[in-house]
């Protein structure tokens, strides 16, 4: 069974959603050491429950919150989404140190992420 193992909130300026969520949320939240404007979000305390996520995604164009769900093989999943109605909306991508990634739409618009971590990634 999948399981929601990361969020991404939109930005169009990752640095000033960065300081609301710091101010409002007391979330702590580190550049990514990437290229891009992408921020990694430490959602609460590790003892408590919950997952953390990320501030920024703008380059696939989505102006959307995410949920990103762990599967254990993502070209599957995106296949089965495709035999299922749904379409692709960010092919599967391998992503450093994290695993590989796809977006998908299913048919009534409701997009998700898809996530198959590398072996020991903390994204479980």
């Amino acid at each position: 069974m999948a399981k929601i193992v990361h969020f991404e909130l939109p930005s169009g300026n990752p640095a000033a959603s960065r300081k609301f969520y710091e101010a409002v949320l007391d979330w702590k939240i580190e550049r990514w050491p990437g290229e891009e404007d992408y921020f990694l979000i430490t959602a609460g305390e590790t003892s408590e429950p919950g997952i953390n996520g990320a501030i920024g995604g703008a380059a696939t164009g989505l102006n959307t919150t995410l949920i990103i769900v762990g599967v254990a093989d993502v070209d599957k999943t995106v296949a089965l989404a495709i035999q299922n109605g749904g379409t692709v909306i960010y092919p599967a991508n391998d992503i450093p140190q994290v695993g590989r990634l796809a977006y998908i739409r299913d048919p009534q618009g409701a997009t998700i992420g898809v996530l198959q971590p590398l072996p020991g990634s903390t994204m479980r």
